[in-house]
């Protein structure tokens, strides 16, 4: 072989890799054929997509990103509520309790025609579309659209810090919620939101802290004919983790206060107490436009999800949020 051919061969073999790479892959083309992202794995419907079977006889098989027939909605007639159980903004280990409240609620729901769907991202806090990623996203060879918030009736946070939601979601949420729809907050849901003041003002308060840590606490029922309380008349003394409000959002002037601590029975010379009035709410309710809210501190501890009183009062609050209980809110001042 002479000196230029050997060249020659050496600068081709050189090239080969780059001609190569600049190339699309089969499944690469597919996957771009179909609109979905180029960082979208490659996968087995790629494979399949590039080397479909024939069709049979009595099938054709849909376009690609071709909408999906709607079924029956198996859940028609139940509640429908989308329980957000998220602390990734917030505090990462002082409520695990979140993911037994989650389990809990879903299954004591069921019992009473509540179906919980538990979620620990907001991508259904919206009044758009929703859909899947890569193959099942919208344009993919499997798009799967998914239910955004006209499906639901109730939204659950559980929740901590400033979430993950966009500025249109949170203008979605509110819309929602303000034409007839229902919102329930546990615990660290007053620890959400804090640069969100729409929301604070929803909600009926912030978090101050809690002075006490996790105690004994001793309930004063001030709504009892609201259901879910019956419990703490029977029983008024439970372990929990309570919060005390800041003097502002949180007013009884446009909040129903259902249940508060009995102030008689709590060291008020403890210095982190900040407030003096003895006000000490544990649940309440109040309206935002026509729709219902109801929040409660209760539910710190992981024990608190195997007490009936607080699963019941929570799936009260639930039905009562979905506009299937006729209680109005009605604002009062704190009585001696």
């Amino acid at each position: 072989m002479t000196r230029h051919l050997m060249a020659a061969v050496a600068v081709a073999a050189l090239l080969t890799p780059a001609v190569a790479a600049a190339q699309p892959a089969p499944a690469a083309a597919a996957r771009a054929a179909l609109g979905a992202p180029a960082d979208c794995p490659s996968g087995a419907s790629e494979v399949a997509t590039a080397n479909p079977p024939p069709p049979g006889p009595a099938f054709t098989p849909p376009p690609p990103g071709a909408p999906r027939p709607m079924r029956a909605d198996p859940y028609e007639g139940k509640i429908k509520v989308l329980f957000i159980g998220d602390t990734l903004t917030g505090n990462q280990v002082a409520h695990d309790s979140v993911y037994h409240a989650m389990a809990s609620l879903e299954r004591a729901g069921r019992d009473r025609d509540i179906a919980v769907f538990i979620r620990t991202d907001y991508n259904n806090i919206t009044l758009g579309p929703v859909f899947g990623t890569c193959d099942y996203g919208q344009g993919g060879a499997k798009q799967s659209a998914g239910r955004n918030l006209d499906f639901f009736d109730v939204v659950v946070f559980y929740t901590n810090g400033e979430t993950r939601l966009g500025d249109d979601q949170k203008r979605d949420m509110m819309a929602w919620l303000r034409a007839g729809h229902g919102f329930v907050g546990i615990h660290t849901a007053t620890a959400t939101g804090v640069y969100w003041p729409e929301y604070g003002r929803m909600i009926g308060g912030y978090f101050d802290n809690h002075p006490w840590g996790v105690t004994d606490g001793a309930i004063i029922v001030e709504r009892p004919d609201f259901p879910g309380m019956a419990g703490f008349i029977a029983n008024p003394t439970i372990r929990d983790e309570f919060y005390v409000m800041l003097g502002e959002p949180y007013s009884r002037e446009d909040t129903d206060v259902l249940a508060r601590l009995d102030a008689s029975k709590l060291d008020l010379t403890i210095p982190q107490l900040h407030r003096t009035d003895g006000d000490f709410p544990v649940a309440w309710i109040r309206n935002e436009g026509e729709g219902r809210v109801f929040y409660s501190d209760l539910g710190h501890p992981d024990s608190a999800w195997d007490d009936p009183r607080v699963v019941d009062m929570y799936l009260e609050a639930i039905t009562w949020a979905a506009g299937r209980t006729d209680y109005p809110v009605r604002p009062h001042p704190l009585e001696p």
